[in-house]
């Protein structure tokens, strides 16, 4: 697991986090750090059709080893700036 996820995974039961979704990208792994803590993924789907927001909830659903239906786009749906939460 990457460092950043490997933070929030520790915190608690179920955390909330902003995430920035690169889409398009070559493949899906997380590409660091903005300076507000906001973690910057990159995705290989494309933004259309709710792809891109699937592939991220099935990318970290794999990262924090839990099923997908425990990780929820909560805010920003149509937007690069996600938050995100993750369910144990």
């Amino acid at each position: 697991m990457h460092e950043e996820l490997e933070k929030l995974r520790s915190a608690s039961p179920a955390c909330a986090f902003r995430v920035k979704v690169i889409p398009k990208s070559g493949r899906t792994e997380v590409a660091g750090t903005m300076s507000d803590g906001t973690v910057k993924i990159k995705v290989a789907a494309p933004p259309e059709k709710g792809k891109a927001n699937a592939e991220l909830c099935s990318f970290l659903a794999r990262e924090f080893g839990v099923p997908q239906k425990n990780v929820q786009v909560i805010a920003g749906q149509t937007s690069p700036i996600k938050v995100v939460r993750v369910a144990r």
